[in-house]
Parts: C-alpha cells; structure tokens; sequence
C-alpha cells in the first residue's frame, strides 16, 4: 500500500470514472470484495513521466479502497531486459511516494504458462506455425476482410507438441516457428485471428539464465499472470482496449484448468500521459543516451523519473501534477506549463531562499568600512515560519547580477543605475554612484554608496525603494557551477515532427532528432558565486536561488566543485518566447 494517505485528499474531488467502477465492483461483491492492483513495467528502459500516472493510479486505487498494489516485472524479452532497470524502476516507485505490497514477475509464471500452452494443443487450441513472420502478418487481412488461414492451422497435434517441445530445447532456431493460438480468423477483431503467444528467443534471461529458450509473449502472459496473483483490477492504457477480449479468452481458458472460484481481474483503461515538447518512448529515449545526445538516463531534461528528481522535481509535485490532469478515456496532448507550474506551487512551499549571482559583476561600497563584516539575517522560507533563517555576511566588496545594472536606463528601470536608489535585499538601502569599464568597454565594477540608517529590521528602515537586489559578500562566498536546463525540444510534438522528416527526408530517427534538439536546452554557468550557506547541501535539497528559479544540488557537486541544477524559472518564459 501506498505510504502516503490519499484517501483524505481523493475525498476532495469528484471520483474518476475507474474508481466509480471499481466501486460498483465493491457493491457487486466482485473478486469477493477485495481490490489488488499491480503495476507491471517491462525491465527494458527506465521510467518516464507517463509511468507515474499509471503508478499513482494503480498504488492509489489499492490504497483508497484498502487493498494491496503489487510490482510484477514483464519480463518476458530477454534481449532487451536488464538487472539495471529492475533496481532504477524499484527505486523511481519508492521516492514517488509508494510501498508495493509483494513483488513478482511474469518469469515466476514461465513454467505455469508453458504448461498452459500445451494444454492448448493438447485441445486443439494452438498450432506450430512454420512461416515467416511477413507471410503470417500478410494473412491477417484488414479490419475489413478476412484473414488466411495457416497451412498449418490443422497440423495433428502430435507434431505440433513435439515441435513445441523442440522450441525450447535448442533445436529451433528463432524466426523458424511459433506457437499461436487457434481462435477466428475471420473475427473482426484482428487480435483474435490466431495470435502468436509462444516464439524462440536464444538469449540468456537476467532471472532464469538458459532454463527456457522458449517465451510467452505479452498478451498471453499478461492475463494469466494477473489471474494467477490474484489481481482484481487490470488498469491499463487506452491502447489495450482492442486487447481485452483477448485477455478475457485467455483467462477463461485458464480458469477451465485452475477450477478455481471466479476471481477475474477486470480490465479498464485510461488515456496516457502525453506532453508537448516532450518524446517518451523508449526506443528513441535509448537513441538519445547510446548516441550521447543526453548525457544517460538521468540527463535532467530526459523525461525520465530519473531525470526530474535529478534535476529537482519533488515527487509531491508530480503527483500532483498528475491528480490535476486527472484520467479519461480520450488521448489528449497536456502542456508541459502545467507540469512546471505545479512543480513552482509545490517548491515555493518547501524550498529554501539563497543568495546566489550567476552572471557575476563586482559591486563596491564606496562609504562602507574596509575590513568591516555584518552577519545579516536571512529567512529560510517566508512561507514556511517553521522554517528558521541562517546568517548571510555582508561587506564592502559584493557580487551582484550583471543583468541588474544599466548604465543609462529608461524610465521605468527600478535596479541599479547611476543616480538611482535600491535595497540590498537583507541589508541596506544603497546609491548607484557610477560604474568602471574596462578598455573594450566592458563594465568591471559598479559603485554605490549605503546609507547605514537603513539596515534590514532597524528601526526605521522601513523606507521604500522600488527595486530589491540580491547579492553575496566577495570574501564570504562559494564559487560554483549552474546549469540551466530548458526544453530538449524545440518542436511541440516531436514524436509527429520526428515521422514527418524521416518521410521527407528518408532519413533515421537520429538525423530527425538532431534537427528537433533545443539548441538552448543546456547553459553551463561555471563563474557563479553563491553563499556560505550552501556548502553542505546536498542532492534532492529544494533551494530558491532568490530572483533567479529554482534550483537543485547535482549529483556531479563535490565540497570542492559545487554544481547546481536549475529545476525550473520563477516564471513560465517558455510560452511567452514560443508565441
């Protein structure tokens, strides 16, 4: 079960349509009351943002109806399956919030489901079927018309036995035959016209070695596995509708053997996740990390789980983001802003407020004291009062934002500009005197004087200047590097535009990416200063740098090369520049 309570907050909204039907399901007494769900990722990749909402879903049905959410891996590819995957995706589920009850996989099941499989033969319910896999797809007609039947649909069933035996000895090669299910070649629906459940793969499996050479394919393990666990509701996307009355027959047919009480999982579906300028397949996500256009799995502008906690997504945020956007039965593109903005809400609750200046440019005190340091007050998190504060010094010689200084300014500029007044946020009310260029005209120092009846919680310091300013002290301060992450993408819908220039251009999915790929989507900052402070944050610390976004410690930082990665902007820029 989850370990978070959702119930209270699922309370405060209207039921989605699968928790009205799982509900129903209660009043029926289906499953005998119970609710198990499972969540069953395939061990070939890690986790991205669409897999949280199925994770949120399946753990928080289990939860909000006082049952249990189990994590089975479908691990039924061996060639693309990995020990890696199955430890990133344990650990993606846990720091989004949530506890399985057991865990399981389909390769638990090989030895139930191969004997299943013969059983079918044995009942003249699946064949050996010797053509390649081109002719077999070329004899599945279209929604419209019929399919062919195999010239080897009607083999006995005593070659078909000793063939599917050999499948799994190492006789067979891979391609040379499979085992498919006996069904209706003429059903209008195409998942029922003899559907292939058993095919060779000579590859080692990462859990059962070289124990089977023989391998159940999804949609005939899926189901059974469910049944065998004991699932009561199958929550899936809204690809696998066509699927279900396979995955019904299937578990009818098992159920004739198992002569068990009706324990049927129950199959609803619900639309994916999908987010603009974002792509989400896997395949293509391993084109990206394999051609070192990302830098691995947990490149902080991948959209992996991996990758948002890495560059500072709280995992509230993101089920947030996900209980906002809800569940439907209808595909629908979601704005990544919305994503951002929930992840703004929930940092602005828990992040701590810093000083730091990223595109540096010295600013002197001119009529403050040499050698003179005043530790200042900062508050932590102004929305948090528990939060507590911490010491920042303040001196003669401070770093400020280059960006907050203009020689010559218009009208309406409330920084720092000759002549003009501005706070020192934490400290003093201070006068832009003037500035120092170098010989190409570059400015080196900006100059201005405080005044000292103005310090930050004296008693009348409570002058207003429109502009407030950040800053670090030059001797008090930490040197570091700050990466500024953006969109990988500079095209809404790359997964469209990716199809359209590979037709267009006749090229691999590679060259298309590289003509999608935000230019932008990485800055490297590496002369920014930030405060004393800092010095022992660590990975997944929320921090506010003040004035700048949200930022979070990268797992490249050491005590001596201190890395920050930006999470997101204090505002939504992105929409503005796209316009």
């Amino acid at each position: 079960m989850t370990e978070m309570n959702t119930t209270e907050a699922t309370e405060k909204r209207s039921l989605n349509f699968i928790e009205q039907a799982v509900e129903n399901d209660l009043r029926e007494g289906k499953n005998g009351n119970r609710v198990q769900t499972r969540f069953p990722p395939e061990p070939n990749g890690y986790l991205h943002i669409g897999h949280a909402k199925a994770i949120c879903l399946d753990f928080g049905i289990a939860a909000r109806y006082g049952g249990v959410c189990n994590l089975r891996f479908d691990d039924t590819n061996p060639t693309k399956e990995d020990v890696e995957y199955v430890e990133a995706i344990k650990e993606d589920i846990q720091w989004l919030g949530f506890q399985w009850g057991n865990e399981y996989y389909a390769s638990d099941y090989f030895q139930q489901l191969w004997d299943f499989a013969i059983r079918l033969i044995k009942e003249g319910k699946a064949y050996i079927d010797e053509q390649s896999s081109e002719d077999i797809a070329a004899q599945k007609g279209t929604p419209t018309q019929p399919g062919t039947e195999s010239p080897y649909r009607n083999r006995p069933v005593e070659e078909s036995m000793e063939l599917f035996l050999k499948m799994n000895t190492g006789e067979i090669e891979e391609g040379k035959m499979v085992l498919r299910a006996k069904i209706d070649m003429a059903s209008p629906n195409m998942h029922f016209r003899d559907p292939i459940i058993y095919r060779v793969v000579k590859h080692p499996h990462h859990r059962t070695g070289d124990t089977w050479k023989a391998y159940p394919m999804y949609d005939f393990a899926h189901g059974q596995s469910d049944f065998f666990e004991g699932v009561t509701h199958s929550l899936c996307t809204l690809e696998f509708v066509p699927h279900r009355p396979l995955y019904d027959l299937f578990v009818d047919w098992v159920k004739e053997e198992q002569d068990l009480d009706d324990n049927r999982p129950r199959q609803y579906e619900f639309n994916k996740l999908n987010l603009n300028y974002t792509l989400m397949s896997k395949r293509n996500l391993l084109v990206l990390v394999k051609e070192g256009l990302v830098n691995g799995w947990d490149d902080p502008r991948m959209p992996t789980i991996c990758a948002f906690r890495r560059r500072g997504y709280s995992p509230e945020s993101i089920r947030n983001f996900v209980d906002k956007i809800g569940y439907t039965t209808y595909d629908a593109l979601n704005d990544f802003a919305l994503l951002e903005s929930a992840v703004r809400e929930d940092l602005n609750a828990r992040s701590t407020r810093v000083s730091a200046v990223i595109n540096p440019v010295k600013l002197i005190i001119t009529n403050y004291p040499e050698g003179k340091v005043e530790e200042m007050e900062a508050i932590n998190n102004p929305e948090d009062p528990t939060a507590g504060s911490h010491v920042i010094e303040f001196s003669r010689e401070l770093w400020m934002e280059r960006e907050d200084f203009m020689e010559d300014a218009p009208k309406k500029y409330f920084r720092m500009t000759p002549g003009q007044e501005v706070r020192l946020k934490n400290a003093y009310i201070v006068k832009c005197t003037g500035c120092k260029k170098d010989e190409n005209g570059n400015i080196v120092e900006v100059y201005a004087e405080y005044d000292p009846d103005t310090k930050t919680g004296m008693p009348g310091s409570s002058r207003k200047v429109k502009g407030t300013l950040h800053w670090v002290s030059c001797n008090h301060c930490l040197k570091a590097e700050v990466r500024l992450y953006d969109r990988l993408w500079k095209v809404e819908n790359p997964r469209d535009e990716m199809a359209a220039i590979r037709e267009a251009k006749n090229c691999d999915a590679l060259e298309a990416m590289k003509e999608m790929i935000n230019p932008d989507s990485l800055k490297v900052l590496t002369e920014c200063y930030v405060e004393k402070f800092l010095a022992d944050a660590k990975p997944l610390d929320y921090l506010q740098f003040q004035r700048i976004g949200y930022f979070n410690v990268d797992k490249d930082s050491t005590p001596e090369h201190l890395v920050f990665n930006r999470t997101v902007s204090l505002k939504d820029t992105w929409s503005k520049i796209n316009k």
